[in-house]
Order: C-alpha cells, then sequence, then structure tokens
C-alpha cells in the first residue's frame, strides 16, 4: 500500500484532572475507579445503584460521576433501564461507547494486526499485518498504523496504543527484552511505536495482556485466580490472583518454555528433551507437519486448516501437541490452583473438539483440575489478541481514571494525547 501523508494539526493542549479532583490520601482516585467499574460491571446503572453496590456514599458518586463524564468516559442515558435505581426515576449512567477509543497492535510472527476498541472491550476496526521481523517492527507498521488511526477512528479521540507481544516485554521500561522466534534483544518497542503514531504507548507480553483483558470483562472468576497458556510461536504463561497480574522482578514471569511435556524425542538448546517451547510450539508443529508429508503447512494455521477440512494426519498432530500442553499445563495448574484456566492456541479457537479434548488431558495429567468448565478459551474468541492489545491501555484507565488525560478534540497521527 502506498505511504499516506498524514498531516496533523498542531497539538492542542491537553488538558489534565484538576487539582480538586484528587485527594492527598488517594480516596478521590479508588472511588472514581470504583465508579467506573461497577459502571462497566452493570451499567446502565442508576447513581443509587452504584452506591449500592460499591459501598460508596451516595455524595461520593455523584461527584466522581460529574468527573468521569468531563472526561469523557461515562454518559447519562435517558430512558435506558436503570439497574439497581431506588426511589424517584434516575437517568442512568453508562461508559460511553460512542466516545473515545483506544488503539491496539499485537505483533506475532506469521502475522500482526490492529484494532480499535471502545471503552467496553468491543474491537469497532481491525487490520491485519504481516509479522515481525529479526530487526524490529513489521515494516507495513510505519505507514499503516498512522493510516489506520486516521481512517478508522475519524472525528473520534484515540486515548492511547497498546501494544503486545510474545517473549520477555518489560512494561516499565517498554522494552522488548527477549523474542527467540524474532531474534528481538533489548527493542525499545515503546519508544518506537510512540514515534510512529503519534500517541502514548503501553506494552506488555501478549499472556499477560490476556489475563488483564479477563479480569476487566470475562467472567467473575477471571477476578478471583486465573492462569493463562499460550501456544503460539513462543510459548508462555501469565498468572492472576486476587485482580492483580503477577509480572515479578523485571516483568520475567511467564516463562515456562523449558517446562517438561514428557516427550522425550526433541532436544532443546538447554541439553534436555521435551522441554514445552521446543516440543509444542507452533514451529515444532510445523516441523513436524513437513516430516509428515504436509509440505504446504507454513504455520498453525494451515495445520488446522487441514485438520478441519478433514486430514487425518494434521488432526493427529494437533491432537499429539495438546496432550503435550497439557502434561506442562498440569504442573501450573496444580501449583496454583485457580478458579479459570484459559488456553490461547489455534485449534482450540477453531474447534470446540479440540478444546474438549484439551480438557479431557489436563484433567488425566492434573490432581486438581477435574471440572471441565474450568478450562475456557479467552471470552474475546478469535478477537483475543486485539482485545488483549488494546487492554494494554484500558486497564490502566480504569485502574485511575482521574489520572487519565484527555486530549481537547478528536486525535489524528502525530498530534500527541496522553494517558
Amino acid at each position: 500500500m502506498a505511504d499516506l501523508a498524514v498531516h496533523a494539526p498542531d497539538p492542542a493542549p491537553v488538558p489534565v484532572a484538576p487539582a480538586a479532583w484528587r485527594g492527598g490520601d488517594g480516596r478521590r482516585e479508588a472511588n472514581a475507579a470504583a465508579v467506573l467499574r461497577t459502571v462497566l460491571d452493570h451499567g446502565p446503572v442508576a447513581r443509587t445503584g452504584i452506591a449500592r453496590l460499591s459501598g460508596l456514599s451516595a455524595a461520593a458518586v455523584s461527584r466522581q460521576a460529574v468527573h468521569l463524564i468531563e472526561l469523557g468516559l461515562v454518559r447519562e442515558v435517558p430512558g435506558a433501564a436503570a439497574a439497581g435505581a431506588v426511589g424517584r426515576p434516575q437517568v442512568p449512567l453508562d461508559l460511553d461507547t460512542h466516545g473515545p477509543l483506544v488503539a491496539g497492535v499485537h505483533i506475532g510472527v506469521p502475522f500482526s494486526s490492529l484494532a480499535l476498541l471502545d471503552l467496553r472491550g468491543r474491537v469497532v476496526a481491525q487490520r491485519t499485518l504481516s509479522g515481525g521481523v529479526r530487526s524490529g517492527l513489521p515494516p507495513e507498521l510505519r505507514t499503516e498504523l498512522p493510516e489506520f488511526l486516521a481512517e478508522a477512528a475519524p472525528g473520534r479521540r484515540v486515548l492511547g496504543l497498546g501494544a503486545i507481544a510474545g517473549g520477555w516485554i518489560d512494561p516499565q521500561r517498554g522494552l522488548a527484552l527477549r523474542h527467540e522466534p524474532l531474534g528481538w534483544r533489548d527493542v525499545p518497542l515503546q519508544a518506537q511505536l510512540e514515534q510512529i503514531g503519534g500517541l502514548p504507548v503501553q506494552v506488555d507480553n501478549h499472556a499477560r495482556a490476556v489475563v488483564q483483558s479477563e479480569m476487566l470483562f470475562g467472567p467473575p472468576e477471571a477476578r478471583r485466580s486465573v492462569v493463562h497458556l499460550f501456544v503460539g510461536s513462543v510459548v508462555d504463561a501469565a498468572f492472576g490472583i486476587a485482580g492483580v497480574v503477577h509480572q515479578g522482578p523485571g516483568a520475567a514471569a511467564g516463562d515456562v518454555a523449558h517446562l517438561p511435556t514428557g516427550d522425550t524425542a526433541t532436544v532443546c538448546g538447554c541439553g534436555r528433551t521435551g522441554c514445552l517451547q521446543v516440543a509444542a510450539s507452533d514451529l515444532a508443529l510445523v516441523e513436524r507437519a513437513r516430516s509428515a508429508g504436509l509440505s504446504d503447512c507454513t504455520d498453525a494455521y494451515t495445520v488446522v486448516g487441514r485438520a478441519l477440512g478433514g486430514d487425518a494426519r494434521a488432526d493427529a498432530l494437533l491432537r499429539e501437541r495438546l496432550r503435550l500442553v497439557a502434561r506442562a499445563a498440569a504442573l501450573l495448574v496444580d501449583a496454583l490452583n485457580p478458579e479459570l484456566i484459559l488456553l490461547t492456541e489455534p485449534s482450540v479457537a477453531a474447534s470446540e473438539s479440540y478444546l474438549a479434548l484439551f480438557r479431557r488431558e489436563l484433567a488425566s495429567s492434573s490432581r486438581v483440575a477435574r471440572e471441565p468448565e474450568r478450562v475456557r478459551f479467552p471470552h474475546a474468541g478469535v478477537d483475543v489478541m486485539r482485545v488483549a492489545a488494546g487492554t494494554a491501555v484500558l486497564a490502566p484507565l480504569f485502574r485511575d481514571p482521574l489520572r487519565f488525560r484527555m486530549p481537547a478534540g478528536p486525535v489524528r497521527p502525530g498530534s500527541g494525547s496522553a494517558s
């Protein structure tokens, strides 16, 4: 696609939450977050309903509602049925899903994707790009990201860009420290994307971002405890307990590449056999597919396509992979015993039969995970990585909306905004 020159206006002044909104002890910030989260969970909801559900006083709810409306995050919805209304009729509040958007980019190996999400984490626009490259970002991203932002959100504010990828990602420093299939080492992912897109950027590991999106928009049990295993070009995991995603020192948590699978044939670079990465990654799957005579299988998705089309060889390869993954997953599940177990993997996304197989294999390998309903594909379905990318921006917003800056007008690439 031809390069598109985007001529942005000079940056407009960006108002910050007034000092009067913020309290030295953090109570106003906590109250605003409680109101916004209650509206997310129950909206449209009356102010009296918010007070009852959040435990805040009616006065505190009214004050924070004013601030959130001024920030453009919440709107009044005349005529909507209000959850929790008590007493005289009230105009309920809901998230302004016709207002601000967030952008997301998932950088993968076979392909990458761009998306725009509303405040409820729903995809309103998307675009697929080629995958990442060993030198850094996908080349298309430099032209297509500004073009996508300009074309997909006319007249709407874009509050920030979430960027996710596999491997070791440090959100605090904005670095992709290690991504083995892409050969990344210390790539300044945040700085590069901010220069390209003209938006504030928040980066994270894709497995952690999926857990965060599940906590925000998924089932209630995700907020109590969840384990997520991602199986793709990289294999990694994430853990969430009591609404917090664990990162560990240096944001290195989730490296499960060397968990044992019981496969004694595949030698890992670490010198052992059967490590999860070399036994069950997409690269391993494709190599086995070609050895089985499936020479046209260039990635995991083509293997899945062949299996769904009735190819017994492809089906057998996918089933064996899920058995290996289940053995490794059982180690995590037995250690943490989470209420929710998530698996992001192409065949499970494509077919309930493969999800059922993984549930059976996990139950046979685990000492605690006997209930099949605990094991699921993430709530966003085929949009899982797009939603996770946008959640890298939405999660900080819902944690502290008063710190969130709102641009004065529609954001264009290069015009700058902050979150």
